[in-house]
């Protein structure tokens, strides 16, 4: 399908957009429209110059919102519009052509991302507002993990509770994971084979990729479990509820708010949850920040180690997110804390790749699994799904 893909990530006050060609050298178009229904909204975006642009939307809705991105588009119409969607559930498998029933199926959903899947549908709504005539493409980022086998996604509860209320592992940045495996797989000689992806930013999750599809994954029945994030905790004792309830009388909606929002790089550290200003702090001796740096590092590891249990075999690792792109420490702490899997990184290549670089970072001549920095690029692969699912719709 020969189509430019408008691109919707919607939260409850923003909208993230991103205008896909199906020429991948087309300038980008992309932005976001942020603090909707405030005094204070406006659109952010670039411009087919490159250049940066701010337009004030004081008091703009979704719907709104959505004109001001139409009219940023310098005259290019869209001919499909792909939603993120957080969670499908085991609804979805694939991305989905909008109707009446997929919004029905999202809806049931929205008890398992209730900070997600709502807002994602209101992004839905506003862009049928607007094109009404345009097919519109939900992509989730749960569908990737949909190939898991059930020794990976059950949990080990009464059957009840999966059965009558899907409770499960389900994963989520799917659409990164799929990105940057399948990229890897086109630019390494090793082929589509058995790669661990490591997805690292602000939120943080790995997976186990074979021949495309995901065997295993680190998040599980919401984004809060599995690696140390910016702000959430990943894997606690599941008795910490309990213990800070009995010691502390802290409500779940109090214990809920501290793991996922006081945790992680931020409660370790105890100054930002950005690893940039950590890495300096750490540097300049701050225990705190070391101690973030450390754990992150050990616990993707760890992660990536277990993953690789699901792989028939390892063909190689693959740093994405900001925080993979762009600290060659972060990296280099990782494949350090593997020894027994055969890697052998470059040190002046992974000190050299940073600000979106793509490459290897092996030493010539090294035979074992490889190491892999790919940007990854959600909006594209996004893109990809919604054309996919228009042209099997023809």
């Amino acid at each position: 399908m020969n189509a430019s893909v408008l691109v919707i990530n919607c939260g409850s006050s923003s909208i993230k957009y991103a205008l896909i060609e199906t020429d991948p050298q087309a300038p980008r178009l992309d932005g976001i429209a942020e603090r909707l229904g405030s005094a204070e909204a406006q659109l952010k975006g670039n411009d087919s110059a490159g250049e940066r642009f701010i337009k004030s939307l004081p008091g703009a809705d979704h719907a709104e919102a959505i004109s001001a991105i139409l009219d940023s588009l310098e005259g290019r119409r869209p001919s499909a519009v792909g939603h993120r969607i957080v969670h499908g559930g085991e609804h979805f498998t694939e991305a989905a052509l909008i109707d009446e029933r997929v919004i029905a199926a999202i809806e049931t959903t929205a008890a398992l991302a209730p900070l997600h899947n709502p807002a994602n549908l209101i992004g839905v709504a506003a862009t049928q507002k607007v094109f009404p005539s345009l097919p519109q493409v939900a992509v989730f980022d749960t569908a990737f993990h949909q190939t898991l086998p059930p020794r990976a996604y059950r949990y080990a509860l009464p059957e009840a509770l999966y059965r009558d209320h899907g409770i499960r592992r389900y994963g989520f940045h799917g659409t990164s994971h799929a990105f940057v495996s399948q990229r890897a797989g086109e630019l390494s000689d090793r082929g589509a084979g058995g790669w661990l992806t490591a997805h690292l930013g602000n939120g943080c999750s790995t997976s186990a990729v074979w021949q495309h599809q995901s065997l295993d994954t680190s998040m599980g029945l919401t984004p809060l479990e599995g690696l140390v994030m910016g702000t959430r905790s990943g894997d606690v004792d599941p008795g910490l509820h309990a213990h800070l309830h009995r010691q502390l009388g802290w409500s779940l909606d109090e214990i809920d708010q501290v793991l996922n929002k006081q945790s992680g790089l931020l409660g370790l550290s105890g100054l930002t949850n950005d690893m940039r200003e950590i890495e300096q702090a750490a540097e300049q001796g701050h225990a705190g920040a070391s101690l973030a740096v450390e754990v992150f590092c050990y616990r993707i590891a760890k992660s990536l180690a277990g993953l690789s249990c699901a792989l028939p075999t390892l063909d190689g690792v693959i740093f994405t997110g900001g925080i993979g792109e762009n600290s060659p420490q972060v990296r280099r702490r990782v494949i350090q804390l593997m020894p027994h899997f055969g890697f052998a990184l470059d040190d002046a290549a992974n000190d050299a790749t940073v600000r979106g670089r793509e490459g290897a970072l092996d030493r010539d001549g090294h035979r074992g699994p490889e190491v892999w920095v790919i940007p990854t690029d959600e909006e594209a692969r996004i893109a990809l799904e919604t054309r996919h699912c228009l042209e099997t719709q023809a």
